[in-house]
């Protein structure tokens, strides 16, 4: 039996004003899969996200965590259930070294209410450890000195130190070379194998089929499919974004 997902959406509708950015829109995400979120500009994807990022509150429709319902005002009502959402600009504070950034608005403090330097070094040092990060040299190092792979590897791994269960990447390799794609693909992968439900928010295909557990594609504010990334190709995806087409029924086991 297939598990329950740890992040469901179902029947999503969200308008702004005259504008309908989601009708009916159907999501999911397992533990331990990357699903893909793939579609053209004005699909729908970054609406859905912040929707279940507690930013927008459905117009009609239903969020699921765990199999229960919930209610998200906030990004972190969301936060506390465990979803994180890594944006394309990753939010990072360049003139701050990796530690600061980790800790950013959660610092540590000893008994005495002073920082807990010690404490948010070793923890940083072990998550990155963890996430198999090994090409950043100091947690020292101040932000702006990292490379763009390696700063997506500190906005992610500062997305799941705290107790996260659903990680969402918004075009994490965009703007990356090739190296630096492979260290976040492989991250990608490390969440996954960790046990966490990964969302790729990705226009790139090639990056998705190298990853992805299953796609997701929207088209027009709605779900046109969901596929097995095993079981399907580029050029069907590709089809599904452009025209809506799609060669099986959308699987909500």
């Amino acid at each position: 039996m297939a598990k329950t997902p740890a992040l469901e959406l179902r029947g999503i509708y969200k308008s702004f004003g005259s504008v309908r950015a989601l009708a009916d829109c159907d999501f999911e995400v397992r533990e331990g899969e990357v699903m893909a979120l793939v579609g053209d500009n004005g699909a729908g994807k970054s609406t859905l996200v912040k929707c279940a990022a507690g930013i927008y509150t459905p117009d009609a429709g239903e969020i699921r965590f765990d199999g229960s319902p919930v209610h998200m005002q906030s990004p972190k009502e969301a936060a506390r259930l465990g979803i994180e959402v890594v944006y394309q600009d990753l939010a990072l504070c360049d003139n701050l070294d990796v530690v600061q950034n980790m800790y950013l608005g959660r610092e540590l403090h000893d008994r005495l209410q002073l920082l807990d330097e010690p404490q948010m070094r070793r923890a940083t040092e072990e998550t990155l450890a963890d996430l198999g990060v090994t090409t950043i040299d100091s947690v020292r190092q101040r932000v702006a000195t990292l490379s763009g792979g390696q700063r997506q590897s500190v906005a992610v791994a500062r997305a799941v130190m705290w107790n996260s269960r659903v990680v969402i990447l918004d075009e994490p390799t965009a703007a990356l070379g090739v190296v630096q794609t492979e260290l976040v693909l492989t991250l990608v992968n490390r969440l996954a194998e960790q046990g966490l439900a990964v969302v790729l928010i990705s226009h790139n295909l090639n990056d998705v089929f190298e990853v992805a557990t299953r796609i997701t594609v929207l088209r027009l504010g709605g779900t046109v499919g969901v596929y097995e990334r095993a079981a399907t190709s580029q050029e069907e995806i590709v089809r599904a974004i452009t025209s809506g087409a799609q060669s099986r029924e959308i699987q909500h086991a």
